[in-house]
């Protein structure tokens, strides 16, 4: 039987320890091109480039498996990697990550990571995001592997909705049993930012943002709750921003 083509990309970049590892763990189960950003994309979302250049190239960094370096963000490497480089072949798969850090709740607006996922998924591909929630680039992601190619293996097999992405999250727990996964929904929860004013070597004023999750969703059904509670969650997404329940309301009560 003809092996499964599989595209791996990311948002860390085509050096970074999660991309080896995910390519490690899912080599053997299919055909593997790997297509990432030269450089960290991370907090890029869904965005593509439109007023620069595009510059790609074969990388020789990973054995035995064809690789090439973007200069543009996770969605372009999707792009590029399906209707330029691979020629219009079929992508049976689409994985990206392992990405350094959460991408549960709001995150998932904001995620490189998913932004190519679900670039795949709006072409019709299956495709799958996933991230560790530790930030630090040489974090032990041994604890999580054996989910990730189970997880990868079921897709395979059975498929997904179509223009389905899904977002798996692990958690940060290397030395603590993991309790299983969680098919859950996204947490509704929001960002509060903060700007950090900073002074550059040549005493300029810059910005710095941070924040913090603030989480009032109690349910016991969604991602972060998951993560919590020794999980790895994974929350099936789609591209559709569209509020039903909007229209409903809005067809029914408002006059024009």
């Amino acid at each position: 039987m003809k092996k499964p083509l599989i595209l791996i990309t990311n948002d860390d970049g085509i050096t970074s320890k999660g991309i080896f590892e995910l390519v490690s763990t899912v080599k053997d189960l299919g055909e593997i091109i790997l297509v990432a950003p030269d450089s960290p994309q991370s907090g890029k979302g869904h965005a593509i480039t439109v007023s620069e250049t595009l510059r790609v190239k074969k990388n020789q960094i990973f054995k035995d498996i064809e690789a090439y370096e973007c200069s543009g963000t996770p969605a372009d490497c999707v792009k590029l990697a399906k209707h330029h480089i691979l020629k219009g072949r079929r992508v049976d798969l689409v994985l990206s990550g392992i990405n350094h850090g959460s991408n549960t709740s709001i995150s998932v607006l904001y995620s490189g990571t998913m932004g190519a996922a679900i670039e795949a998924a709006i072409e019709g591909t299956p495709a799958i995001g996933f991230s560790l929630c530790d930030y630090n680039p040489k974090c032990n992601f041994s604890h999580g592997i054996p989910f990730i190619k189970k997880i990868v293996k079921e897709v395979l097999n059975k498929g997904l909705p179509k223009n389905t992405a899904l977002n798996v999250n692990i958690p940060a727990i290397s030395d603590e049993q993991i309790k299983g996964i969680k098919i859950c929904r996204q947490t509704q929860a929001r960002w509060k930012e903060d700007f950090d004013l900073r002074v550059d070597p040549y005493g300029r004023d810059y910005y710095w943002m941070v924040g913090n999750l603030i989480n009032d969703d109690k349910g016991q059904d969604h991602d972060e709750w998951a993560i919590k509670n020794n999980y790895i969650s994974m929350v099936p997404c789609h591209f559709d921003l569209t509020s039903y329940e909007a229209i409903n309301h809005m067809n029914e009560d408002w006059n024009f």
